[in-house]
């Protein structure tokens, strides 16, 4: 069968070496005709007169709906969906703290400092830590909760002074963050609202109260029940799988729903059941930004978590090795293709959130109340699919993939410390010229932008050999540590002054913040750099990239980042090119009103020629 490239060789070679196999790799070469009435965003199903299409001859649907309506509602339709999915993260993981606090599932709070952070920013003042934990819980869910026309007030208390100021000046301020969702689905149905830049400012709307909540707040809380992250050296790619032990992998991106299984694993009469049948003990495989994410922590997880194995179209490979025994999703990207690899490889697959619900999974419904009895499940399944499997499967597991040396656990706040405690030292390098500036490439992998993690690796490796930082989160991460670009010997690949800052502090050109939700974690370090400066968010050396977007998720990010003031490239059109006014509001209007605006570019030199240009014309406003 023929394969999709990959920037990650290992990868492929081991995915050819399956001849009987069909995966995501396979089927891409089979979709390659794309309708570019779809690629263009001009197709309308919503209602039976259509499915409607916009041509220069048909310029507008039966009901009268023109190209710039239908593209537009398509666009917000789909931020909507995206933001409503980082809102069913955040509300579970406040749900998962509150019960936590209150004595369930067996759990302690494993970062106090970071608590009193939360609670200090939300003017909540209280001794006893559980009740502390409760009423920053409360918080955010009452915020969460609150209906359209009453504005979220946790805004006001985490984002950026100046950027509330131009959020508050565009009304783009969020109200409940679910009445949101609910109202930009409202606003895109049937002959409603055909206004295309009252809908855009709907979707920057939705990227404010994602950023804010499901990305900046997700992580803090997750960092308050399953610890900060710490910097260390870990294991990435296929090598992080023993076949002595019993493997579960994990995917998704609600870490909090598996706090008591990794607690679980290490007890000592569960490693004696493991030992019983034969297993030295059990592992978490990570992979997916639920992966991403217990590598993150992985500093206080390092008897249980054996690593990141790869990003979401890795994973059906890493069900192909064999090794693992038992896969358990509880959120995307759990691709649909798990399906029929993990019944070839006879892996049992069990869902923890029916969101995340597969055809040939079991389904046990996560509650932080029934922690306890869903992990003995959990380890009882685990269990009994070793027992049936080992034996019957070949295990194939490319010891050569991967890095030992990957540098993770890479935050706002062990960045901050490893640079003693300030941001100084990185705005001095950046002053000086040594560090021309920074860029976040971050966000999904896809098939599609030249191939998986193609584009991503290319432009990453044009960045740092400009002299530009890399930060990475998201399925772009997993690509960009499995082929060497978080290891500190990628030092060699970067320009000569960023390749001196990386060798002397012993670091990557390229730091790793692990999942997707760590997009907020970016935020907060662009915070403060542009506090230290006493400037505003738009005027840092600092632009975003998210080449290989994929999904919905994707573009809530991207309003996010739209609203921050920042320059967002991809390689990708988000399906909005039939519309002369979304794309020219996108691309170049939207620079008077927030300060960001989308950079549309498929070639890797010339999108690594816009962002460097951009960097410098910063630098120089900057007298620097």
């Amino acid at each position: 069968m023929s394969i999709c490239k990959s920037a990650d060789c290992k990868l492929c070679e081991f995915l050819e070496s399956k001849e009987d196999l069909e995966t995501s790799f396979n089927r891409v070469e089979q979709q390659k005709n794309k309708c570019k009435f779809g690629t263009d965003g001009v197709c309308c199903k919503l209602c039976s007169n259509g499915p409607c299409r916009i041509t220069p001859k048909s310029p507008r649907g039966v009901c009268g709906a023109d190209a710039d309506t239908i593209v537009v509602r398509n666009f917000l339709r789909a931020v909507a969906a995206g933001s409503g999915c980082y809102v069913h993260v955040v509300e579970n993981t406040a749900w998962n703290l509150l019960n936590i606090a209150k004595g369930k599932g067996d759990l302690k709070i494993k970062s106090p400092e970071t608590l009193n952070q939360l609670a200090e920013a939300f003017g909540i003042e209280e001794d006893d830590l559980n009740k502390k934990a409760i009423k920053v819980a409360e918080t955010v869910l009452s915020d969460l909760y609150k209906p359209k026309f009453q504005k979220m007030e946790l805004v006001k208390k985490l984002a950026y002074g100046p950027r509330i100021e131009n959020w508050e000046k565009n009304g783009i301020l969020p109200g409940g963050a679910k009445s949101e969702v609910f109202d930009a689905v409202v606003k895109t149905s049937t002959n409603l609202n055909s206004d295309p830049v009252d809908m855009l400012l709907n979707a920057l709307t939705l990227g404010v109260s994602t950023g804010i909540y499901g990305l900046m707040l997700t992580n803090l809380l997750n960092d308050v029940i399953l610890g900060a992250p710490k910097i260390r050296a870990a294991k990435v790619g296929f090598r992080v799988i023993d076949e002595d032990y019993i493997n579960i992998m994990v995917t998704g991106h609600q870490h909090s729903d598996i706090a008591h299984l990794q607690d679980r694993l290490i007890d000592e009469d569960v490693k004696k059941k493991a030992e019983a049948v034969g297993a030295k003990g059990f592992r978490l495989v990570g992979c997916t930004c639920v992966g991403q994410d217990l590598q993150l922590r992985g500093e206080h997880y390092s008897e249980v978590f054996s690593g990141h194995a790869g990003n979401n179209y890795t994973s059906e490979a890493v069900i192909a090795t064999g090794g693992i025994d038992l896969l358990v999703s509880e959120f995307n990207c759990t691709i649909p293709g798990l399906e029929d690899v993990a019944e070839k490889y006879k892996v049992k697959s069990i869902c923890i959130d029916d969101v995340a619900k597969k055809k040939n999974a079991d389904y046990i419904p996560f509650s932080i109340n029934d922690a306890e009895n869903i992990s003995d499940t959990l380890i009882e399944e685990a269990l009994n699919s070793y027992k049936e499997r080992r034996g019957s499967i070949n295990i194939d597991i490319p010891k050569d993939h991967g890095h030992d040396d990957v540098i993770t656990g890479v935050s706002e706040g062990s960045l901050k410390e490893f640079l003693g405690g300030t941001f100084e030292p990185l705005i001095k390098l950046i002053a000086e010229g040594k560090i021309k500036g920074v860029a976040g490439v971050v966000g999904c992998s896809n098939l599609t932008a030249k191939g998986h993690d193609v584009f991503t690796v290319e432009l990453t490796k044009e960045l740092i050999k400009r002299n530009i930082v890399v930060l990475s989160a998201g399925c772009s991460s997993g690509g960009l540590e499995n082929v060497g670009l978080m290891s500190p010997k990628a030092a060699e690949l970067a320009g000569d002054s960023l390749k001196e800052v990386c060798k002397a502090l012993g670091i990557p050109p390229v730091l790793n913040f692990g999942p997707c939700l760590a997009i907020g974690r970016l935020e907060m370090v662009a915070v403060e750099l542009a506090k230290a400066l006493n400037i505003d968010i738009p005027q840092l050396p600092l632009v975003l990239s998210a080449p290989q977007w994929l999904e919905e998720q994707a573009l809530a990010d991207a309003a996010f980042g739209l609203t921050l003031g920042l320059p967002l490239h991809v390689a990708i059109s988000p399906f909005i090119d039939g519309s002369a006014t979304v794309t020219k509001v996108l691309k170049e209007d939207l620079v008077n009103i927030t300060g960001g605006r989308l950079i549309v570019q498929e070639d890797v030199i010339k999108a690594a020629d816009e962002l460097e240009a951009i960097i410098e014309e910063r630098r120089k406003s900057l007298n620097i």
